[in-house]
C-alpha cells in the first residue's frame, strides 16, 4: 500500500501553498502529487521541495481554490517555469484569465474543475472533488482529494461553515481547517473596524471558536489528522488555536500549520 505525504510551504496571509502526495512504501519514491494553490515563489517551492528529497516532477497539478492574492501570487511563475496543469472551476478560470498576475501564463494550463463530480487531476492515481465554501472572493471553494483510498480534505478562507464541508470533512482521514483568528484578539487588535467586520461577517474567515464547533461536529472514529491552517499573524497564535479545538480533537492527532515557515513532510499513512 501506498503511503500517503503532506507538506505545508506556508499557511497565511503571507503566502498558500500545500503538498500532497503517494509514495512508495520501499524506496519512498513520490509517484504521484498535487500542489493546493500557488502564494510561494517557484524558488523557495523548489528549495523546500528538495529539502525532503523531491521536486517539481513529483506533482502533475496544481489545485486553486480561490483568487486572492496570497494564494495565486505565484501562479503565473508557476506556469511560466514549472508548466503544470492548474484545476480551478469555469468561474475561477475565467476570473484567472483576467487578472494580472495570471492572464498572460495560464492560458495553455486550465483544466476545468466539473462541479459535482469526481475529476481525475492525476489519471488513475488522484480524484478531487470541489465544494464552494463562503468567501469574499470571486468564487472559493474547498477541496476533497481522493488518493487511491485515502480521503484528504482541506478548507480554507471559509467565512462559515456549510453542511456539504461538514459533510466531506465527516468521512476524511485528514481534514485542513482554517482557523484564523481570537475574537478578543481581533476586538482589541490593530484593524479597523471595517476590516474586523469583513472578518467576522460571515464570508470573510473562521475564528478558533467556530473551528473548533466544526470539529466537533464531522469528528468521526476514521479522522487521523487535523491540520488548522491560515492562522491570523496579528489576530492569533498556534497555541490559542490549539487549545481551542483540542477538547474537540478525539483520537486525532491536532497541529496547527506554520505561517510563513514550511513543515516536516507529514506521513498521514
Amino acid at each position: 500500500m501506498s503511503s500517503v505525504k503532506f507538506k505545508s510551504f506556508s499557511s497565511g496571509s503571507c503566502g498558500n501553498c500545500y503538498f500532497l502526495g503517494l509514495f512508495e512504501p520501499e524506496s519512498r519514491r513520490c509517484e504521484a502529487g498535487v500542489l493546493i494553490d500557488a502564494g510561494v515563489s517557484p524558488r523557495r517551492l523548489k528549495k523546500e521541495l528538495q529539502s525532503d528529497g523531491l521536486c517539481f516532477d513529483d506533482f502533475s497539478a496544481v489545485l486553486i481554490t480561490h483568487d486572492h492574492l496570497d494564494h495565486i501570487r505565484s501562479l503565473g511563475s508557476f506556469c511560466k517555469h514549472i508548466g503544470k496543469p492548474v484545476w480551478a472551476t469555469e468561474e475561477l478560470l475565467r476570473a484567472l484569465s483576467r487578472h494580472s498576475m495570471t492572464r498572460y501564463q495560464i492560458t495553455d494550463y486550465r483544466m476545468e474543475m466539473r462541479q459535482g463530480v469526481w475529476n481525475d487531476v492525476v489519471p488513475g492515481r488522484i480524484k478531487a472533488r470541489c465544494f464552494t465554501v463562503p468567501h469574499d472572493a470571486t468564487q472559493t471553494v474547498g477541496y476533497a482529494i481522493l488518493m487511491d483510498d485515502y480521503k484528504f480534505v482541506i478548507m480554507t478562507d471559509i467565512g462559515s461553515m456549510t453542511r456539504e464541508a461538514l459533510s466531506w470533512a465527516g468521512q476524511a482521514d485528514t481534514v485542513v481547517i482554517e482557523s484564523n483568528y481570537d475574537p478578543e484578539m481581533l476586538r482589541l487588535g490593530p484593524y479597523t473596524p471595517e476590516l474586523q467586520a469583513r472578518i467576522r461577517g460571515g464570508r470573510g474567515h473562521l475564528s478558533n471558536q467556530e473551528c473548533a464547533m466544526a470539529i466537533q461536529s464531522f469528528n468521526h472514529k476514521g479522522l487521523e489528522h487535523i491540520f488548522l491552517c491560515h492562522l491570523s499573524e496579528h489576530n492569533n497564535t498556534p497555541e490559542l488555536a490549539y487549545r481551542e479545538s483540542l477538547p474537540f480533537a478525539g483520537d486525532a492527532s491536532l497541529a496547527p500549520l506554520p505561517r510563513q515557515s514550511a513543515s516536516p513532510l507529514i506521513i498521514l499513512r
